[in-house]
């Protein structure tokens, strides 16, 4: 899954991406107002994490104008601000959720948590032939079989599966799996792959995850792909 925060604070952001990072969330990072609605409007997030006081445009003004114009990503928001009427304004504006400054990394997860399972029923549920990813709960079954899978290797099939038929290239698994550019290491994904079809598909007759020559690796239960 895929978090927007927008904060300004370095050391909050750095601490803050660290610990979702280790919790496999993908997290882009916007230093200033203009830049995360840049950001939140041009790509699809699971959740967005927002300061309120920041350069350019405030986390309030920046959730408003999400709103007007149709984004309906959670919101949660993240400051220093505990003021009743700063929290009732900023609810009116569009927030989903309030976390005041400082807090413990485990309130922040909980709520991040909460929110990704107040969508829509069935938004939390990936699934691909008999192969179904719980987002929430990280749990992966095939067949009705609870499968045991790695970090990486969860969110190695967690992106397949949420591009279903859609071919994937090395590089593209790289950057969004492992959240970074390994030049000349895209061979790792290789590597994964293999494990992740031991799990997923050798115990099974059919095969989900196809490999693309050339080009890279999708995941299909049809026939014709």
């Amino acid at each position: 899954m895929r978090i927007l925060l927008v904060e300004d604070e370095e050391k909050v952001s750095r601490f803050v991406t660290l610990g979702l990072n280790a919790e496999q969330f993908v997290v882009d990072l916007a230093a200033d107002g203009i830049t995360g609605y840049e950001m939140a409007t041009a790509h699809p997030y699971d959740i967005l994490v927002v300061d309120l006081m920041l350069p350019r445009l405030s986390g309030t003004e920046l959730i408003s104008r999400l709103r007007q114009n149709q984004v309906e990503t959670p919101v949660l928001v993240l400051t220093a601000r505990d003021q009743l009427d700063d929290k009732i304004k900023n609810f009116e504006n569009g927030a989903d959720d309030y976390l005041t400054k400082p807090f413990a990394f485990a309130e922040l997860l909980a709520r991040i948590r909460a929110l990704l399972r107040r969508r829509p029923v069935g938004s939390t549920m990936l699934t691909v032939g008999d192969l179904e990813i719980d987002l929430v709960t990280r749990q992966v079954k095939r067949g009705g079989k609870v499968l045991r899978l790695t970090s990486k290797e969860y969110g190695l099939l967690e992106y397949l599966a949420s591009n279903p038929g859609r071919v994937l290239s090395r590089t593209m698994i790289i950057q969004y799996v492992w959240d970074q550019s390994f030049e000349g290491l895209t061979n790792i994904v290789d590597v994964y792959i293999r494990h992740l079809r031991q799990k997923i598909d050798d115990p099974f007759d059919r095969k989900l995850i196809r490999t693309v020559r050339s080009a890279g690796y999708m995941l299909s239960d049809r026939d014709d792909e």
